[in-house]
């Protein structure tokens, strides 16, 4: 049986070392030998370096933020695998100690832990999760209930940018990650993370694809483990809903048997610059010895974690990292549309602004909002103050309504460009550039091209759209859920059913009568759009022009 963890010593460092075999120290940086590969005589060092952290890790003296280099990344098979008994709790099951591994840079010595792992959900979170999990050594389960998913990860086909197939293919055939669909897979874990989708449903979140999961976990929960839930979702949920199910499930108890946490997920589709491993995680867990368990996860994946009190403020922090986005986006955006009425250049303005080096940040108009993040995640927290407090959230309310209403602004202002050339919008041929909510990813949940292209076909326009990277039939806006048939997804979750897929050439942009760019992305050739369209309402100010107008 595992032993559950004891809370690590936030003052420094674990005073638990000195009581271990052949000389065990409480070593710091600086003292002699400090970094030095693990040897036979100190057999509990691995476990300090794996479990906790610490080791040759930097740790910092302030106990809220603690900073690891990035993991060593096996690439040769694990020599020697046993389990630590000796007068340590255990997270780990499975310790690879005192034993060279090759890697990156050539041969080194380190302790290593191997967990089953298992990722429920894969997408634009679950999968890099899953990937980088498995890169560090790990043996990954990638579970999803949407087998058109599984199939094309299962040969290496990736519908996520941000993990290209050349970094998938190699962890599928060294075994480290396996995509699945099948419940039984999921037996055995060490660590589970929950990457579902939390939907809005009538304005009321939508929990059911947690609570699937929760139960699905609590079958297979074993002593020892821990369940870590990094979908967006109202301060409370992790205390308060999935503990329960968990305990409910698997007739264990949280914090003593197992261990559960909360880590808000930070993914940025298409951002080149910050991913997964480099950005700061915040971790946060049901009870002291919960929040060493998540964090020593996490510490394997990421550069930095940022250790919180509890579940609640971790749930709050995503919360506020959106609504401040949120809110700022729909100042921007109403005063995009008062500017263009008073006849003033809002982008000018904005560029001025930006100039100055404190006090302002900035942001900029856009046809809508998109992704999880903003349409959805701030609702949550306007939804959990009006029921706990019963009080409405009224910046929340506000900006919704500002964003919400983008797109069909974006089609009033081209309805009046086309009238302006004696044209109406019924029968006028409109091409979409972009369909995803953000430039640069396939990503289209809650894209407000979905919207504008809804409004011009029910106008009576003739809809055609291009999009390098959203591709039909893998983008879709919600995964399968159980019991869902594949042809009943595609008929009511494809919002760009009604819209032809064409690419941006030269003969389309001519042919249009309008041409509107949603999601200015790389690869659009900017220079022939300008040059061969007869009107564009460039939504991102991306082009210049004697036929460009810009939102």
């Amino acid at each position: 049986m595992v032993n559950v963890p004891a809370a690590p010593n936030r003052g420094g460092w674990l005073q638990q070392a000195r009581s271990q075999p052949d000389g065990g120290r409480d070593a710091r940086p600086g003292d002699p030998g400090w970094g030095r590969p693990p040897d036979r005589r100190e057999p509990w060092r691995p476990f300090l370096e794996g479990a906790t952290g610490l080791g040759p890790f930097a740790v910092r003296a302030a106990p809220a933020v603690r900073t690891t280099p990035a993991p060593f990344k096996p690439s040769g098979s694990l020599c020697e695998a046993r389990r630590w008994r000796g007068p340590l709790p255990t997270l780990f099951v499975n310790a690879v100690w005192g034993c060279p591994e090759r890697g990156v840079g050539g041969t080194r010595w380190r302790g290593y832990f191997v967990m089953r792992v298992v990722i429920a959900g894969q997408g634009y979170v679950g999968l890099p999760l899953a990937v980088r999990a498995a890169e560090v050594g790990h043996r990954v389960i990638g579970y999803d209930v949407d087998e058109r998913r599984i199939k094309r990860l299962a040969v290496g086909e990736s519908y996520v940018e941000d993990i290209p197939a050349a970094r998938l293919r190699p962890l599928l055939e060294s075994g480290a990650y396996l995509p699945s669909a099948d419940p039984a897979d999921v037996a055995g874990f060490d660590v589970a993370v929950i990457t579902v989708p939390t939907p809005l449903r009538d304005g009321a979140p939508d929990l059911s694809y947690i609570e699937a999961s929760a139960g699905l976990l609590a079958r297979h929960l074993r002593p020892g483990a821990t369940v870590v839930l990094e979908s967006t979702t109202y301060p409370g949920t992790t205390e308060e809903l999935l503990a329960p199910l968990l305990e409910e499930g698997s007739g264990l108890t949280a914090g003593k048997d197992f261990h559960v946490g909360y880590s808000p997920e930070r993914i940025d589709p298409g951002n080149p610059h910050w991913r997964l491993e480099n950005t700061p995680k915040v971790v946060s867990g049901l009870g002291p010895a919960a929040l060493a368990a998540v964090d020593a996860f996490y510490g394997q994946l990421v550069e930095r974690t940022v250790p919180v009190s509890s579940c609640k403020e971790a749930e709050l922090t995503k919360l506020l990292e959106n609504t401040f986005r949120h809110v700022n986006i729909a100042l921007v955006n109403e005063l995009a549309m008062f500017a263009h009425d008073l006849g003033i250049d809002v982008w000018e303005a904005i560029d001025a602004a930006s100039t100055k080096p404190f006090g302002y940040l900035r942001f900029t108009p856009g046809p809508g909002v998109g992704g999880h993040c903003l349409p959805i995640d701030p609702s949550y927290l306007s939804w959990r103050v009006e029921r706990a407090l019963g009080q409405s959230f009224r910046f929340v309310e506000l900006a919704n309504d500002v964003n919400s209403h983008m797109p069909d602004y974006v089609v009033r202002r081209l309805a009046a460009a086309l009238n302006e050339r004696q044209r109406s919008v019924k029968g006028s041929r409109i091409l979409l550039l972009g369909l995803a909510y953000k430039r640069n990813t396939g990503d289209a949940r809650e894209t407000p091209a979905a919207r504008i292209a809804e409004l011009l076909t029910r106008m009576g326009a003739e809809v055609r759209a291009a999009d390098p990277h959203v591709v039909v039939g893998v983008h879709a806006p919600e995964p399968v859920v159980p019991g869902q048939r594949a042809a009943e997804h595609d008929l009511h979750g494809d919002p760009f059913a009604a819209v032809r897929r064409v690419e941006a050439t030269e003969r389309e942009l001519a042919g249009a009568d309008a041409v509107v760019l949603l999601a200015d992305h790389d690869e659009f050739d900017y220079d022939a759009v300008a040059a061969h369209s007869r009107y564009v309402l460039d939504c991102r100010r991306r082009l210049t022009g004697g036929t460009v107008e810009v939102l």
